[in-house]
């Protein structure tokens, strides 16, 4: 299949506006399953807050949150696909154009040194553009995730070293929820990356935040991880909106890679309340949008 570069800029400036609006519904329903196990009242009205402001910007057609983020486009390549690789990333950065100055959106993108704003929510890199490939013929898959301050900034690393065991992972992990208590705006999903290199280990950390609500960590030791990791940050007590409570965050998920034997590398990135992502898949049929 050749592929058809329209239909990736238009999906692209899609996958923006819908990220931006449309709350997938595995993180609507962890919103209201937080609020039937909540037992704090205050933290009871902030959950209802959040169902209420989902529900009016699904009404209204408006955005769920005035942070647009940066821009993060995953594409999954699939088999016997004909396409120019440069020409593809000039498309998402097209469509991630589009979006901004059509719809518009608030660009959030700057310079990082003179901090000048050019109302595209694009720059030099940017829009992130992260390509792999999969076993699926005739096809691509695109998500976009736009990743607020809220949640991007608190991303921690920390090059830990074998003796530390999987205590000092642990650890790590419940000292960065801590510090980041209500700056995150909790609940949270809490993406931890354990092992890889330094680069790696945090990209294994934010496709964890990523990932829907109810999956499992695909090897067994990180699995198990995943439920005490769960357990342990509910029992901090920082709550929705970091306003106190039981609902810190919706799950901790983990997501592991080989190691080097003097290394263990870990690095934690969360996702907001509003766990934001769309989805879209490209083939010689159109284009098919979902989560």
């Amino acid at each position: 299949m050749e592929l058809n570069l329209q239909y990736v800029e238009d999906a692209c400036k899609e996958l923006y506006i819908r990220a931006l609006k449309l709350l997938p519904d595995d993180i609507k329903e962890g919103i209201n399953d937080l609020k039937r196990k909540e037992r704090d009242a205050r933290a009871q009205v902030v959950l209802g807050t959040m169902v209420t402001n989902i529900a009016v910007a699904e009404r209204e057609d408006n955005l769920l949150c005035q942070d647009t983020g940066l821009p993060i486009y995953n594409v999954w390549i699939g088999r016997d696909v004909q396409l120019d690789g440069v020409q593809l990333k000039q498309a998402i950065r097209k469509g991630c154009e589009r979006a901004t100055t059509e719809y518009p959106l608030r660009s959030s993108v700057v310079h990082p040194i003179t901090r000048k704003n050019n109302h595209t929510s694009t720059g030099i890199d940017m829009p992130a553009i992260h390509i792999d490939f999969m076993d699926k013929p005739g096809v691509i898959e695109i998500e976009m995730i736009p990743k607020g301050s809220g949640s991007e900034n608190n991303s921690f690393l920390k090059m830990a070293i074998p003796a530390e065991g999987i205590l000092g992972v642990k650890a790590f992990v419940i000292e960065s929820v801590v510090n980041a208590g209500g700056k995150t705006c909790p609940p949270t999903i809490v993406g931890v990356g354990i092992g890889g290199t330094s680069d790696q280990c945090v990209a294994l950390a934010k496709r964890a935040a990523t990932r829907p609500l109810g999956s499992i960590c695909s090897d067994a030791e990180g699995a198990k991880l995943e439920k005490e990791l769960s357990a342990a940050v509910n029992q901090l007590g920082i709550g929705p909106q970091g306003l106190g409570g039981d609902g810190t965050a919706f799950a901790v998920h983990v997501e592991l890679a080989a190691t080097h034997i003097t290394m263990n590398p870990v690095a934690v990135n969360m996702q907001c309340h509003s766990a934001r992502r769309a989805r879209a898949s490209i083939g010689s049929h159109g284009i098919e949008y979902g989560f």
